[in-house]
């Protein structure tokens, strides 16, 4: 079974498909990056508020952690998201 198999099986919308493959693409072995919602945005052609959409419906899923993340003098940063469907290994 490939690593996205899980995900291609689920009910999810073909937005947060397509974000979590992004997120896929992105994660290091432990199965977690970072990218900024324009980013994924600008680079997968969704809207940010779909993106916004598609992270929640990933989320709601069981695919993805969200973790806030804040830069040393406070200011918010890019969320972290962590893979919970990855093969293992990672």
């Amino acid at each position: 079974m490939g690593r996205l198999e899980n995900i291609y099986r689920s009910e999810l919308p073909n937005r947060a498909i397509l974000a979590y493959m992004y997120l896929s693409d992105r994660a290091g072995l432990e199965g977690r990056c970072f990218p900024s919602v324009p980013t994924i945005a600008r680079q997968t052609k969704l809207s940010e508020a779909t993106v916004h959409r598609a992270i929640k419906d990933l989320e709601k899923g069981g695919f993805l952690y969200v973790t806030g993340r804040q830069r040393p003098n406070g200011a918010d940063s890019s969320n972290l998201y962590t893979l919970t469907n990855a093969e293992p290994g990672w």
